[in-house]
């Protein structure tokens, strides 16, 4: 029965998809924290550039 236990693997390509995942979002979220203020400000100057043009 143990054996068993040990050989089966049918929830491995669950755990497999989900540390996929979860390493994705520590990707997105590292880059937002560090790259958030730089694109907020290139946000801000963009709507502020639009507004400007269109007076």
């Amino acid at each position: 029965m143990l054996k068993k236990f040990f050989r089966d693997q049918s929830g491995a390509t669950a755990i497999e998809y989900g540390l996929i995942i979860a390493l994705v979002f520590l990707g997105i979220s590292t880059a937002l924290f560090t790259y958030g203020e730089h694109v907020q400000g290139m946000y801000t100057y963009l709507s502020n550039s639009v507004a400007a043009a269109s007076k």
